[in-house]
């Protein structure tokens, strides 16, 4: 075996001009990969820790994924009822208290009740419609990153009591009102109360910066005429990648919809997997056309030494020993190409990772490329190339280890 090593380090320095430029060209397709991996899992990883501090890992409402089936429905094969419900639609999660008592017991992480309700906020003839969320200032605080984006007053104006508000800053631009302004709330129900704004909030998106106002929950009850009611229920875990079986539990538990952080951004996840496929054939088209300067290579040389094979199988070296010295020729350009690689794809990310600069997003600063360093990458950019330099030293060791001695030496054709 130590022969076969030697012969084969004699044929790749024998050639150094081509040698190197498959090493290169190796390294090249390498380095590119990782700095690329990098990048993309960054930007990925990025997005999804945003997913997971701006939004609840698991939320509860008075919703079922199915309609409960009515008793005539169980008592008669014939019954068929759909669309059924009150007049007066009043839904909330039934005996919240007991429904609070029961997650603290278990969840390992922090809980959040509050009450959704719809309505319109007045202001010197002019309105805006706004989703009215009634909340316990100290467990939202544990829940809710939107405590961290006040542009004016804040967020724990709303502990002080009384009738207090807190509006984004559109919706208060929209209504030409201001910090300390009195507005008029009204419900979908008509009730009517005034309220004196006391926070100002821009979390950058649109909808909630527009749309939403949030008050003490006894205030949204007493507006929405809701005494004792709450309709949803947010939990913060401490390890967000629970959240799947904690919301098969309580739904389970409780019977009502319990929709995970997944769940919810479940057609985000599902574009992840097809880029990071999309991603990894890049890689793979990258090494493969590096893995074409190997196969050169190794062709020429097994070429050029038509007649040395000749002379070594005559010796006595077997046809897995011909396969076996062209193959190791072809692994070691691709792993000296992968070491090169390391280098250059760590000094690419780092450079990626070195970059500044400033650009107002909605209120919000990037300074800096998201970049993941991860031991995975270079083991995925080796492994390819390693594996396309094998096939590569492969093809031309197979033609090779089939050459009649005979033939060569007599000069056949």
């Amino acid at each position: 075996m130590r022969l076969i090593l030697d012969i084969a380090v004699t044929h790749i320095l024998g050639r150094g001009r081509q040698t190197l430029v498959a090493v290169v060209g190796v390294a090249v397709g390498v380095g590119f990969s990782i700095a690329m991996a990098a990048l993309m899992q960054g930007g990925q990883d990025d997005f999804v820790e945003q997913l997971i501090d701006t939004m609840p890992h698991v939320q509860i409402t008075d919703e079922q994924r199915s309609t409960r089936r009515q008793p005539a429905e169980t008592e008669f094969d014939a019954a068929a009822i759909s669309g059924i419900r009150p007049p007066d639609d009043r839904r909330g999660i039934i005996n919240p208290t007991a429904a609070m008592a029961w997650l603290s017991g278990w969840v390992p992480g922090d809980l959040a009740q509050s009450l959704r309700t719809q309505g319109v906020v007045r202001y010197q003839g002019r309105e805006a419609g706004a989703a009215f969320v009634g909340v316990e200032p100290e467990m939202e605080r544990a829940i809710s990153p939107i405590v961290e984006d006040f542009t004016a007053g804040s967020f724990a104006a709303l502990s002080q009591g009384g009738n207090n508000l807190v509006v984004g800053d559109r919706m208060a631009e929209k209504l030409g009102a201001g910090l300390g302004d009195t507005v008029t709330a009204v419900s979908s129900s008509g009730l009517s109360r005034n309220f004196r704004i006391t926070g100002l909030f821009h979390t950058g998106t649109t909808a909630r910066d527009e749309g939403e106002a949030y008050l003490l929950l006894k205030n949204a009850q007493i507006l929405s005429e809701r005494p004792n009611a709450i309709n949803d229920i947010r939990i913060k875990l401490d390890d967000p990648y629970a959240a799947r079986e904690a919301a098969r539990r309580i739904e389970a538990e409780l019977g009502y919809k319990a929709v995970s952080w997944q769940e919810a951004n479940e057609s985000i996840m599902e574009a992840f997997v097809v880029r990071n496929v999309i991603m990894y054939a890049v890689v793979a088209a990258i090494l493969l056309v590096a893995g074409f300067g190997i196969f050169n290579i190794v062709s020429t040389i097994t070429h050029e030494k038509a007649r040395d094979i000749a002379i070594m199988k005559s010796l006595g070296f077997s046809r897995s020993d011909m396969q076996r010295m062209f193959v190791i020729e072809g692994i070691a350009i691709g792993a000296a190409g992968s070491l090169l690689g390391w280098g250059l794809g760590f000094a690419l990310t780092y450079a990626l990772a070195s970059i500044r600069f400033e650009l107002d997003a909605g209120g919000q600063e990037i300074t800096e490329l998201p970049i993941a360093w991860s031991a995975l990458h270079y083991a995925i950019a080796s492994g390819f190339a390693l594996g396309s330099a094998a096939v590569a030293g492969y093809l031309p060791a197979r033609k090779a280890a089939r050459l009649n001695p005979v033939d060569i030496i007599r000069g056949a054709t």
